[in-house]
């Protein structure tokens, strides 16, 4: 159904009756690629907290790019005749997907902001989990443009709920070992909200899954 509903829009396109502009696909890849790229920045930050203002600048500039990927789909939905699949997944996969970048940004935001020194193997542990989430994501969003991969496309969505799961036992395990051995409330307050920042991240990955999947189920 994608394919024959892109057929059609690149024929009306050829006679001048759509404006020849980027497809829907573009953009997701556009934000697929962003988002892999800020992660990878983010992991870089979790490692080594040295400059950390600077990294965090760095994955805010890329965050405000996904805003504007974001706007654009939002407001091309206001313009374009045919669509290649249902508007409203459109909308809330384009959404979803910017949301990774806002928990991510969220994350290095309060790490230069409460000028955190040391690092943790925990964080490390959950950004690395977050890359490979966003790396699958980019895959997976990327494969909407042919459907003829369906199978390639879902096992991508079941390797990114995967890595969830995963995240989530990582963040358990993580939050008890910080109150069971960390002594100072305050380290306790701010470590708690970065861990939770960035395994939100990856909720919003599986998100992305779950739409994705809900597509390729309805249009394969």
């Amino acid at each position: 159904m994608l394919l024959r509903v892109a057929q059609v829009s690149g024929t009306l396109s050829a006679m001048g009756l759509l404006p020849k502009e980027r497809s829907f696909f573009d953009d997701f890849d556009e934000q697929g690629r962003k988002t892999v790229e800020g992660c990878r920045a983010f992991l870089a930050l979790a490692e080594d907290f040295a400059d950390a203002g600077t990294k965090a600048k760095e994955i805010k500039s890329l965050e405000t790019q996904c805003d504007s990927v974001t706007h654009r789909v939002v407001e091309k939905l206001h313009k374009t005749f045919i669509t290649p699949f249902d508007r409203g997944d459109i909308y809330s996969l384009i959404t979803k997907m910017d949301d990774i970048m806002d928990f991510v940004e969220a994350a290095s935001e309060r790490i230069s902001l409460y000028d955190m020194r040391t690092s943790t193997k925990e964080l490390q542990d959950l950004a690395r989990n977050l890359l490979q989430g966003s790396e699958r994501v980019l895959e997976a969003v990327s494969g909407l443009r042919n459907l003829k991969n369906a199978k390639l496309v879902l096992e991508k969505c079941v390797e990114i709920n995967r890595l969830e799961n995963e995240a989530d036992a990582l963040l358990r395990g993580t939050l008890a070992k910080l109150f069971r051995e960390e002594k100072d409330p305050i380290s306790i307050i701010k470590w708690k909200e970065i861990y939770e920042l960035v395994e939100t991240a990856t909720d919003r990955c599986e998100d992305v899954a779950n739409i994705i999947e809900g597509v390729v189920l309805e249009n394969s």
